[in-house]
């Protein structure tokens, strides 16, 4: 008997901490589980949005590490905008020797390389075949050019 009275009690303060720990109000046993079971539930959901927020904050992060590409058509080449939040060290002579790849001549450029980068530059076609290149394929080549650059730093 004394052992029944003992495991009694023992569940019994059990279910009492485990009432102040989910801040229940519950005074039977079964309440006090089912309050405890709800917390549970509530505790899971925060986690879950703390998890998205943090995804949210280092892909956010992630993508402002990278640097911004975009790439207009003009009628005699393309503009081309490459902006980063941060220094890029070497990122000027890629995207140059690139543009030597794609057959570009640099009619035009405004650089920043400070505490950010910032290249505004206008590229003329030298090629006789204007029309096989257009502003996607040269989006694409620089972003390549900017990623092997990213992949040297590291």
């Amino acid at each position: 008997m004394v052992s029944r009275e003992h495991k009694k009690d023992a569940l019994h303060d059990k279910l009492q901490i485990l009432r102040s720990i989910t801040h229940s109000h519950a005074i039977n046993d079964t309440s006090i589980v089912l309050d405890a079971s709800n917390y549970i539930k509530e505790l899971k959901h925060k986690v879950e949005i703390l998890n998205e927020e943090i995804a949210t904050t280092e892909s956010s992060t992630t993508q402002n590490m990278w640097p911004r590409v975009s790439v207009e058509t003009l009628e005699k080449g393309f503009l081309v905008n490459v902006h980063s939040g941060r220094s890029c060290p070497g990122l000027l002579v890629s995207i140059l020797a690139t543009f030597e790849e794609l057959g570009l001549n640099v009619l035009e450029a405004r650089v920043s390389c400070g505490d950010n980068f910032h290249l505004q530059a206008l590229g003329g076609d030298n090629e006789e075949d204007e029309e096989s290149m257009d502003a996607q394929t040269v989006k694409r080549t620089i972003t390549n050019a900017i990623k092997n650059w990213s992949g040297s730093i590291e």
